[in-house]
């Protein structure tokens, strides 16, 4: 089609007649994000407190409204769940929530809110193939970058001069919760923009999130960084614009259209600081081997001869089990290469003491050893350390509940895995209401 000459009467009609209409479609979907950030103010959160209590994920899991999750679930200040630090830690399993929301009459193969339920079991399905494989490149890294595998100063204190990240980092700090989308542009600004590792990047924020887990987190960020997916994940200012409009950050080195973010993510071009005036730095919390104020265990517990004993793990903190000596561990070794900050080991302990008769930290190795035998009860874990311990005990652990099958041969990807659930027909989707 052939543009009319705009120095003609014709042309100059044509040029007057297409500026309106980008105006008017402008203006259109200016309205459309005005209603809809006005519809987001309904599901600002109450409460961004996480009380570490099992009647509170299920009350959490009784409130998903799914129709307002598939809609908004993308928006920053959507209505998601925050059920996560309640899934990892096992307050709650995914079969459990499924259920409960289910019940409501609302989910199907399709729903948005499954299948992220699903994309969690994917995760774990691939950890169980590669084990701590997860923490190395799965597929080639992008040729010829070279990454950093320190985060620089001015990300750990929040004084980058994008709104997005710099907002993004002081939310991780002080609530240990990130919803989906600020982690994905946190990670993809840090790995393709600032060039640092992934590794270094989901290392780091692990430690800070109270529902860090290994194969959801680490995975994610390799998902990021194409290690573990076809191309890069990129982000720019439009897209914030359009999901966060509250940390809008145009003018910054992320306002850019993505030919040109792809290039800088395939070079060894790194952006800078943005020059201006910042907010103060956020000094980093600091993150523990060890939970604040509890050591490691001096002795070994005493266990009377016909007494029966459960081990409770930081991931399986749901209820207490049905044994005379219910012994909660920590494997130091483990958190010694994982450290938590201050605010998820008040999270775990609390929940912890709640259902056991006492804590024991230290190498589970010399633990299990003492108790050869003797561990009736304790739900398996594939976090390194508590693995080989529980699998020591030659005891029989409990599987950790599923919702999906889990396949004997590796699927590489969420769609292959997801077309294996369909197929087996394991979620039944017709026992809803």
């Amino acid at each position: 089609m052939r543009m009319p000459d705009t120095g003609s009467l014709r042309g100059k009609r044509y040029l007057r007649l297409h500026q309106r209409g980008r105006n008017n479609s402008a203006s259109a979907e200016a309205r459309v994000l005005r209603d809809i950030e006005a519809e987001l103010d309904r599901f600002e959160p109450a409460l961004v407190a996480f009380p570490p209590l099992r009647e509170e994920a299920i009350r959490r899991a009784q409130a998903v409204d799914i129709r307002a999750y598939r809609r908004l679930r993308d928006y920053a200040r959507g209505p998601v769940s925050r059920l996560s630090p309640y899934i990892t830690h096992g307050l709650i399993s995914v079969p459990e929530v499924f259920r409960v929301v289910a019940a409501g009459g609302e989910s199907g193969p399709t729903d948005r809110f499954v299948q992220e339920l699903a994309w969690r079991e994917f995760f774990r399905h691939v950890w169980r193939h590669l084990g701590d494989g997860i923490g190395a490149d799965i597929r080639d890294a992008l040729p010829g970058v070279v990454y950093t595998s320190r985060v620089p100063q001015d990300i750990a204190e929040a004084t980058t001069g994008v709104p997005v990240v710099d907002a993004t980092v002081r939310e991780l700090y002080e609530t240990g919760y990130l919803h989906n989308h600020q982690r994905m542009w946190l990670a993809s600004y840090m790995v393709h923009m600032r060039k640092v590792h992934w590794r270094a990047g989901a290392d780091w924020m692990y430690g800070y999130l109270l529902d860090g887990d290994l194969p959801s987190n680490h995975l994610s960020w390799q998902w990021i960084a194409s290690t573990f997916s076809r191309r890069p994940y990129l982000f720019n200012a439009d897209n914030v614009q359009r999901f966060a409009a509250h940390l809008a950050s145009r003018g910054t080195g992320i306002d850019r259209g993505y030919e040109e973010l792809g290039q800088i993510a395939a070079s060894n071009v790194e952006l800078e600081p943005e020059g201006g005036p910042r907010e103060a730095p956020t000094p980093p919390p600091g993150l523990h081997a060890l939970p604040p104020r509890l050591a490691v265990s001096a002795t070994l517990p005493r266990v009377a001869g016909n007494e029966s004993v459960a081990w409770v793990h930081p991931w399986s903190l749901a209820e207490r089990p049905s044994a005379d000596r219910v012994i909660g561990v920590i494997h130091a070794p483990f958190h010694r290469a994982f450290p938590w900050s201050a605010q998820r080991w008040a999270f775990v302990v609390e929940a912890m003491q709640a259902v056991t008769d006492e804590i024991w930290i230290g190498d589970l190795e010399q633990l299990s050893g003492a108790l050869l035998g003797r561990v009736a009860d304790v739900t398996m874990t594939l976090n390194p350390g508590y693995r080989e311990a529980i699998t020591g005990l030659r005891g029989g652990a409990r599987a950790e509940p599923r919702l999906t099958p889990d396949p004997d041969d590796l699927k590489p990807s969420f769609s292959r895995f997801w077309e294996h659930v369909l197929a087996t027909r394991a979620i039944d989707f017709s026992a809803q209401g």
